[in-house]
């Protein structure tokens, strides 16, 4: 796809019925005449309960990856990317995270709420290292709120993606079986060694949430022969991700907005020059793509060209 571009649209709509009453509202009359000139190509419609949501299922099916449910190595993805020469290990992202416990449940605070800074992150991630190691898994420090780590435990753990969980209730998500036992036992370990770790102390004085656990996801080995290279034209974007996972669907529309005017008028202007242009739609259930590649018949052109479906009409559903 090297002549064309591909734009995929994470958290495109969410089953919160408050995003349902955005949606309504929501004037996006750039994405109305792409629908206008893009005709339907594919549609995964999958199951709320998946470890991975459809945008990382898009993400793998670009990448040419048929992986189960939590196990897309989006880690060693990005490892072998910045290192061509990496071996097909296991990886995994490690996020440090603060859960709020309840009477009957826990739930994960959204990464942004911790404020955690690099150094912060740096000095956790040096205090935790030694326990991971006894159980053969190497922390390598990535971003604040976000550290690779590289283990045989991780070919074959499913975990579900941060994007599932956070803000939400931990336990549908935790990992299960016999795969998911020592992660489970080293996140109590670390949740008591945490407990007493001076910096949690200082971070609390300072009015922050101390860390108290972590979470995995993007967890599994890249396969043999994958071409782990960036697909050309293909473009993630950020734009909806935070004010979903936030429940902020003031800025969520706000986001909605600008992505309509900017990357949509972008994909416009590409369709004029003669590219091909796909657009992938992504909620938390199902995805659905569109492109200018697939054939379509006179009449169908015609008719395509005068509906003109609203917003919430192709979001429906995911």
């Amino acid at each position: 796809m090297s002549d064309g571009v591909h734009l995929l649209v994470p958290f495109a709509a969410c089953s919160a019925a408050e995003c349902a009453q955005a949606l309504q509202g929501l004037a996006l009359p750039n994405l109305q005449r792409l629908a206008r000139r893009l005709a339907p190509e594919s549609a995964d419609v999958g199951d709320p309960a998946s470890l991975s949501p459809p945008h990382e299922r898009a993400l793998a099916r670009a990448y040419g990856l048929d992986t189960p449910d939590g196990l897309i190595p989006l880690a060693a993805l990005q490892v072998r990317q910045a290192d061509p020469a990496e071996t097909g290990a296991g990886w995994a992202w490690i996020h440090p995270a603060h859960w709020r416990v309840g009477a009957d449940h826990i739930a994960m605070a959204h990464p942004q709420d911790l404020r955690l800074d690099a150094e912060d992150s740096r000095a956790l991630l040096q205090a935790m290292q030694p326990w991971f190691a006894e159980d053969g898994i190497t922390l390598r420090y990535d971003a604040p709120l976000r550290w690779l780590a590289e283990g045989e435990a991780f070919r074959s753990l499913p975990t579900a993606s941060l994007d599932r969980v956070a803000g939400r209730r931990i336990e549908p998500w935790l990992p299960t079986g016999e795969s998911g036992r020592p992660l489970r036992r080293l996140q109590q370990e670390m949740q008591m060694l945490l407990y007493t770790l001076p910096l949690n102390d200082a971070r609390q004085r300072g009015g922050q949430l101390p860390v108290n656990s972590f979470w995995v996801s993007g967890s599994g080995a890249l396969p043999p022969g994958v071409d782990a290279r960036q697909v050309p034209g293909l473009q993630v974007t950020p734009y909806l991700r935070d004010a979903a996972l936030l429940g902020d669907w003031k800025a969520w529309a706000t986001a909605w907005e600008q992505l309509d005017a900017r990357e949509f008028a972008r994909l416009l202007k590409e369709l004029d020059k003669g590219r091909t242009v796909r657009l992938t739609l992504c909620g938390e259930v199902a995805a659905r793509t569109w492109s200018s590649a697939v054939p379509q018949g006179g009449w169908r052109r015609l008719t395509r060209l005068f509906a003109a479906p609203s917003a919430a009409s192709l979001l429906e559903g995911l």
